[in-house]
């Protein structure tokens, strides 16, 4: 398969593969565009090609990568097996045989296969704006602070190294030649932004939108530092990805075959407000102080299409990507982290929230000593709450895996909470923007000793004294959801909850909405886990053993929405309305 350099190499594929739907009638990019995306999504439709966009002349893609076969049609199936022989030959090459290095003489050709090459001539120099009200505006949320950049693929390197960094930091378009920066300080971006403004230095940074479609993923991959995202998004090409060098218009080499690039520095010490913006926890991020970009440079293929993507409560069009990282990445954590056998995290959690792991127990704790070194590593260490086990499990299926951690935790010592530290910046539930907590829950089966829950109730038949507490629900054996009245400051209501008689269950989620909350695993994952943050919404009778706290049984948590945590993303009534008069129809046939 030939290598797809372009946006338009991508949407004419998938055109020709019978993926594409294109829609010729005249959009507003302000929120109608985003509506008829979701519920496009919503039906596992086609990616989408508006060709006539009010207020610019260049078409926008999304829902480019919204199913299994188009991100498979993106990169094939080489990619996830040339890893799966990679990790396979590290742990079998030792001792080295000749017999194990003839089997795998192909890897050995990808040296000469992956990397960067210089090119004279370049696309993206073939045309250029001189203001950003020129592209897309793009607004997906009633409540957004202005247009985004939806897939921006923001370049930086390090002032000092040279060692460059691709993240996905959402760019604000707030007109002329100036543009937000989301640039966190978690991220290799912000890292570079970091050492830069130490030393009072501005720090030259590329915004590309589209190129080669393994750039937009290589940039949101969960790399170890050390691993160039440009080398990775060569790899997934199976070719050498294309730079021009051009110090005219940056001392940075350029990707020669993206289709948008905004160049530029962002000066040190300087903020401006940035957001809100309805992001992948399907919650507004609210209004903050960010570094931004002043360009210099508006950059532009001829054949420019502007790739742009909606995201907002899981599932969306990134639910695919995500998917596809973890498989593609996944045989590589027994090299990294040797205790380690497995990890997923959710991405109906907003990913960071939630992530469970395979370890191993040959020893006392050992599984203990491989769930913080999962919370050591790169971006696995925003993960909020981490759920551990030995058992051999299928990590995909959440109701499995989180029935083995609960018929094998003993709250006594397998519960442990870490307050007072960093938390993922998208993550409002502490009320703090950066600080929270972390969860950590083990189910670990110990064949000398019997399980500690080995009957847990699957059937509710108690009643509340309290009428604030109504409609129990079973989600799984043990586990219940209760729906409590509003969270009001200090109402104290989980800790009344604990008084109840919970009928032997031993974890119990207090809601907004029970009935809800349990219909689908997806829905119990983005209810508990975006709106609780560990150190202030469990609740438990606790005793301090050794400096230990030990939990005992019921273990209450607070999934209530508070009022810190931001408005959950709702669409207009009226842009509802006038996508369904307009594209209701087709949606209705996918």
């Amino acid at each position: 398969m030939a290598s797809l350099r372009s946006t338009n190499d991508f949407v004419q594929l998938l055109q020709k593969e019978g993926e594409l739907h294109v829609i010729s009638d005249l959009v507003d990019p302000y929120l109608e565009l985003a509506e008829i995306q979701r519920r496009v999504v919503a039906k596992k439709g086609p990616a989408l090609l508006f060709t006539n966009v009010k207020g610019t002349k260049f078409p926008v893609a999304t829902n480019l990568y919204g199913s299994e076969k188009r991100i498979h049609l993106a990169f094939g199936p080489k990619p996830v097996q040339t890893i799966a022989r990679l990790a396979k030959l590290a742990k079998e090459m030792f001792p080295p045989r000749l017999s194990k290095l003839w089997k795998e003489r192909s890897l050995g050709l990808l040296p000469f296969q992956v990397g960067l090459k210089q090119v004279r001539r370049a696309p993206i120099l073939q045309g250029s704006v001189s203001r950003v009200e020129e592209l897309p505006q793009l607004v997906s949320w009633p409540k957004d602070g202005g247009p985004f950049v939806t897939l921006p693929l923001v370049y930086t390197e390090h002032p000092e190294s040279g060692n460059g960094n691709l993240g996905m930091y959402r760019v604000q378009l707030f007109g002329e030649k100036t543009v937000g920066m989301h640039i966190q300080i978690h991220r290799g971006g912000g890292f570079h932004y970091y050492e830069a403004e130490k030393q009072g230095q501005a720090l030259q940074a590329h915004v590309y939108i589209g190129g080669p479609p393994a750039l937009t993923i290589a940039a949101v991959a969960p790399l170890p530092e050390e691993i160039p995202e440009l080398v990775f998004a060569s790899f997934l090409m199976g070719e050498k990805l294309r730079m021009k060098r051009d110090k005219l218009v940056s001392p940075y080499p350029i990707v020669a075959d993206a289709d948008f690039a905004l160049i530029g520095t962002i000066p040190p010490k300087l903020r401006r407000p940035e957001g809100p913006f309805g992001d992948h926890y399907g919650y507004y991020s609210l209004l903050h102080d960010y570094p931004y970009l002043d360009l210099n440079h508006i950059l532009h293929r001829k054949d420019a299409i502007w790739a742009a993507t909606v995201v907002g409560r899981p599932p969306q069009e990134d639910h695919y990507i995500a998917e596809f990282l973890q498989d593609l990445l996944s045989p590589m954590f027994p090299l990294v982290m040797p205790q380690v056998l497995g990890v997923w995290a959710y991405e109906e959690s907003g990913v960071h929230s939630l992530a469970a792991a395979i370890v191993k127990e040959r020893y006392f704790r050992e599984a203990f000593m491989g769930a913080l070194r999962i919370l050591g590593e790169g971006q696995l260490s925003l993960t909020k709450c981490l759920l551990v086990t030995n058992e051999r499990v299928n990590l995909k299926n959440f109701s499995e895996t989180f029935r083995v951690i609960t018929e094998r935790c003993d709250p006594k010592t397998d519960f442990f909470i870490f307050s007072n530290i960093s938390q993922d910046t998208l993550d409002y539930t502490s009320g703090t923007v950066n600080k929270g907590s972390k969860l950590l829950w083990m189910g670990i089966t110990d064949p000398n000793k019997p399980s500690p829950n080995p009957n847990l109730p699957t059937q509710f038949n108690g009643r509340f004294k309290d009428k604030r507490f109504q409609n129990p629900k079973v989600f799984l054996p043990g586990v219940l959801v209760v729906k409590g009245s509003e969270f009001q400051p200090n109402d104290r209501l989980a800790e009344a909850l604990l008084s109840e008689d919970l009928g032997h269950f031993s974890y119990v989620f207090l809601v907004d909405d029970s009935e809800d909350a349990v219909k689908t695993d997806s829905d119990f994952i983005w209810t508990m886990f975006t709106r609780m943050e560990p150190a202030s919404d469990v609740y438990a009778r606790t005793e301090t053993i050794r400096n230990h706290i030990s939990y005992q049984i019921p273990i209450v948590f607070d999934c209530r929405m508070k009022p810190w945590i931001p408005e959950v993303l709702i669409p207009l009534p009226e842009t509802v309305k006038l996508v369904e008069e307009r594209f209701g129809k087709w949606i209705d046939t996918l």
